[in-house]
């Protein structure tokens, strides 16, 4: 018994080893690149800055005194205010939780392999697998709840192996509270074994619980059940049809689902070479030789996209890096140890080992991304914080097109053009730049800070703007646009 911890742990350490290789060539390809450290989102900061002012007792709101629901990924910001509390607000902290996260969720999905009947080699190579994905080392240190995700999903499928019934539905529900997403697999967990009024009442009633206190801040903040943020994004679909954003039925039923799963395909396909070619017979053996109880929950893995494309479509599985389909790598990766492992042992082991030099080589084109991520953010947005900071009134208000790292940087008050953390501009948004340009002319922020590009008539307007400040990059790899300009209003008025 005791030499079975020992070794246990001693996997677990080879594993945590295992995860310093895509983090050191991540963080020596942002140093390379953007010359210093950063996040490679907009939206990282303003986790960050929802986290921050939790932290400091202001509760859940973004500018003073205004609740709001503006995360999709509320266990996430919750989390950070946490580590805040104890450590202080920062980049590196965030970075820390990630970096925790990710190594945890793959010791998780190494414990998941096991419990489905993975061989011990196997379940290490899944894990190791997990980590030396170029998505989640972008995760660690994203400051995005990616890696949380995935760890919650993991431990999901690890209590449904052992078969704890409760667990699984409470770890089900904390994951669709830290991706959205993940809430497709609540009913494939429920129904991966038999439904009886037992299982059915705990797979509805513990999700309720989990979800009700964020449906409830949602419906009392922004008068819908889900975030601003995913009612001023969702183009279509079930929530697009409740927040009034109607899809031609084509365009629903055929259309967005052929796109997403393409686009699925070919984020699979760039995580990892061999997962589209795998994945199709793994799911297969996996449903044969786990039956029921892995076969429908590891349906996720097709109805995924499809599920995104139907239900609340904004961007496909492949937008930024996968962050909307991240969390269900572990899945994949049990799936796939699960299939392998009865296989004859030499044959197993070059299996694993072709997987995982893939995944290696994988690595170096997601770290060169990643870098050019955190590069762009940091010469522009993370760069007009710090100039508003030095050069704006500390009581102006600035109206923002991406309202994460300016916000946290300079804490001023904020009008979000966007409306993930302005819920009252998303009727003027449906009626296009022209709804805009009365929201801003009734508001009056001092400041406007935008990508002229996407408001190109409100910023030609120079009876009403004038141009004080701009930033431009050399090269765009995730920011909306190449160019950001900061504007005085010098007219407003109902």
């Amino acid at each position: 018994m005791v030499r079975r911890v020992v070794l246990a742990r001693r996997t677990d350490l080879l594993v945590a080893l295992a995860a310093a290789v895509p983090l050191a060539i991540f963080v020596l390809g942002e140093r390379r690149i953007a010359g210093a450290s950063g996040l490679p989102l907009d939206d990282s900061w303003i986790h960050l800055h929802f986290a921050r002012n939790l932290a400091e007792g202001a509760g859940f709101v973004y500018n003073p005194g205004v609740p709001v629901a503006g995360s999709t990924a509320p266990l996430w910001t919750l989390l950070l205010a946490a580590a805040f509390v104890v450590f202080g607000a920062s980049v590196a902290v965030a970075k820390l939780v990630g970096v925790a996260t990710t190594v945890a969720a793959a010791l998780v999905t190494r414990q998941a392999a096991l419990a489905w009947g993975a061989t011990p080699g196997v379940a290490v190579g899944a894990a190791v697998g997990l980590v030396w994905t170029g998505a989640l080392a972008w995760g660690a240190l994203s400051g995005m709840e990616v890696s949380l995700a995935a760890m919650l999903v993991a431990a999901a499928l690890w209590a449904h192996a052992r078969d704890h019934l409760g667990g699984t539905a409470l770890l089900a529900a904390l994951a669709a509270l830290a991706r959205p997403e993940a809430l497709i697999l609540v009913p494939l967990l429920a129904l991966g074994r038999p439904l009886g009024l037992r299982r059915a009442l705990v797979f509805v009633l513990i999700p309720s619980v989990v979800l009700a206190p964020a449906v409830a801040f949602s419906l009392s903040t922004v008068g819908a059940p889900v975030p601003a943020t995913a009612v001023a994004k969702v183009e279509g679909g079930l929530v697009g049809w409740l927040a009034g954003v109607r899809d031609p039925l084509p365009r629903l039923l055929l259309q967005r689902p052929s796109e997403f799963f393409g686009e699925w395909v070919v984020w699979l396909a760039r995580t990892h070479w061999l997962l589209p070619l795998l994945l199709a017979p793994g799911l297969i053996l996996a449903g044969i030789r786990r039956g029921r109880p892995l076969g429908l929950p590891a349906l996720a893995l097709v109805a995924h996209p499809l599920a995104m494309a139907l239900l609340a479509p904004y961007r496909g599985p492949g937008f930024q890096e996968g962050r909307y389909s991240m969390h269900l790598l572990p899945l994949a990766l049990v799936v796939l140890a699960v299939a392998v492992s009865p296989v004859r042992v030499g044959w197993r082991h070059a299996i694993v080992g072709a997987y995982l030099a893939v995944a290696l080589v994988s690595l170096l084109p997601a770290a060169e991304r990643y870098g050019w991520a955190v590069q762009n953010i940091n010469a522009m947005q993370v760069h007009l914080g710090h100039w508003v900071d030095a050069h704006v009134p500390a009581r102006a208000r600035l109206a923002l097109n991406d309202v994460g790292a300016i916000a946290y940087i300079s804490r001023r008050e904020v009008i979000d053009l966007m409306g993930l953390v302005t819920p009252e501009i998303i009727p003027y948004r449906r009626q296009g730049e022209a709804g805009v340009i009365r929201y801003v002319m009734h508001t009056c922020p001092d400041y406007l800070i935008v990508f002229p590009a996407w408001f190109p008539e409100l910023t030609a307007r120079r009876s009403l703007v004038e141009p004080v400040y701009r930033v431009r990059l050399a090269r765009r790899e995730v920011a909306g646009s190449s160019e950001m300009v900061v504007y005085r209003l010098v007219r407003c008025g109902v």
